[in-house]
């Protein structure tokens, strides 16, 4: 341990880390994603696998981000016009069943909790993918590191429907 003692490395609950959570929730619901930029670590992935347990190198995945290409994700959803995005979606994250796995020795956290993003783009319904409220509900796994608070190491999202063919998923779950 270098010489730490256990009483300075933290440990986190699972009150902090449903705050954590709400907080990133927040932040995206509210698109403040340059400050949900700032939840990661320089090294952080933000992942939705195919396959449950792949690996991202090795295998296909939704979505695989590090931290270039969240910041270019971000950019385009604030900066660029992203005919994907326009009308821009609006979201409702709903965290729920959270439990932690703390790791005092590398000042670490394993969280695992559930979730639905509830997304609609307004507009007309006749237009596919406009005016439908939908729900994408999964299992999300985040390795959080105490760094000046705690950061996200590992995002990464399990959709229930995974295996199915996805319409538009162009902002942050």
């Amino acid at each position: 341990m270098g010489g730490l003692g256990l009483s300075t490395i933290p440990l986190l609950t699972r009150q902090e880390a449903e705050e954590f959570l709400f907080e990133e929730a927040r932040l995206i619901d509210e698109r403040f994603f340059e400050q949900w930029l700032d939840l990661f670590t320089v090294d952080g992935t933000y992942w939705i696998p195919i396959i449950e347990d792949s690996n991202p190198s090795k295998q296909t995945s939704i979505l695989y981000d590090d931290s270039d290409l969240r910041q270019i994700r971000v950019h385009h959803l604030l900066h660029e016009r992203n005919f994907a995005q326009s009308p821009p979606s609006r979201t409702v994250h709903q965290i729920s069943n959270v439990q932690v796995w703390p790791d005092a020795e590398e000042a670490m956290a394993t969280v695992r909790c559930n979730l639905v993003v509830y997304e609609l783009r307004l507009g007309d319904h006749l237009q596919l993918g406009l005016g439908d409220q939908r729900a994408l509900a999964g299992k999300c796994e985040y390795r959080l590191l105490h760094q000046n608070g705690w950061r996200i190491r590992e995002k990464k999202v399990m959709l229930i429907n995974r295996h199915m063919p996805l319409v538009n998923l162009s902002f942050i779950i």
